[in-house]
């Protein structure tokens, strides 16, 4: 597969790796995307499909990939209709920002931009250690709780967990897990953070401030509940470079001018 670099066609059904392959410059190898793609790359007129939990088959197989790209987790009834395509699946499932730098390294073999990708991976870590720089200017470490969704209330991912201690945030519950309201009660978070997946910058502050299990979490008390938009958050990949900073805004608005 890495030889035939010039008959590559992807379809990529996660936006993490869309992201990626455009940053490294992989993007002529794009036939389709999915629908939430256009949120974290300019992928233009590229046709569009679903994703791994709502698709139709006979579009990807329209496009005629040689490899189709999703991302945990997924729809297994989906994966196994991608699977009977004549054409490789590549399931990414990145959990910790050093996970997000193997899926770069991975694509980037595959469309054979090693060289872009080890750039991209210096910028992001050169970005993140800007961050941290900044954060270590305070002698605190904010109790940080960050939500993907909230009903079920499920905390956001692990890499999401990463990036709160780069930007100087101690996260106070598991990443990637159901909580109770009781739960994050207990915790006593000093900055409640929500990025609502596919909801944009739309997350509804009102929920928590209004949330009579929360009356007396401290972000609730001082009003320190945050939005950011969910795609520079969830999106395992280069969007995090500007999911960042407003991350060390919220924890540290002290720091930021």
């Amino acid at each position: 597969m890495h030889r035939a670099f010039g008959n590559i066609r992807i379809v990529s059904l996660a936006p993490n790796a869309t992201s990626i392959l455009f940053e490294i410059g992989a993007e002529k190898y794009l036939v389709g995307v999915s629908r939430w793609c256009e949120s974290v790359a300019p992928v233009g007129r590229l046709p569009r499909v679903g994703d791994c939990w709502a698709l139709d088959v006979h579009e990807v197989a329209r496009l005629r990939p040689s490899i189709v790209i999703g991302s945990v987790p997924f729809r297994p009834d989906i994966v196994a209709k991608l699977l009977e395509l004549p054409a490789a699946f590549l399931a990414l499932n990145p959990r910790s920002l050093r996970d997000i730098e193997s899926d770069v390294r991975l694509l980037a073999a595959v469309t054979n931009r090693r060289l872009a990708a080890q750039n991209l991976i210096v910028k992001m870590r050169r970005e993140f250690s800007r961050i941290a720089s900044v954060a270590r200017r305070s002698r605190t470490k904010p109790r940080v709780y960050c939500e993907a969704w909230p009903n079920p209330r499920i905390s956001s991912s692990p890499w999401v967990a990463d990036l709160v201690q780069v930007a100087g945030g101690r996260p106070v519950l598991p990443a990637g897990s159901r909580v109770t309201d009781q739960e994050v009660a207990k915790a006593r978070p000093q900055v409640i953070i929500l990025a609502w997946t596919a909801t944009g910058n739309r997350s509804d502050p009102r929920k928590a401030l209004r949330n009579p299990f929360w009356s007396k979490v401290p972000a609730v008390r001082d009003n320190r509940v945050v939005v950011i938009a969910d795609e520079l958050l969830n999106t395992p990949g280069p969007p995090l470079i500007d999911g960042a900073k407003p991350l060390l805004r919220a924890i540290h608005p002290e720091l930021v001018q």
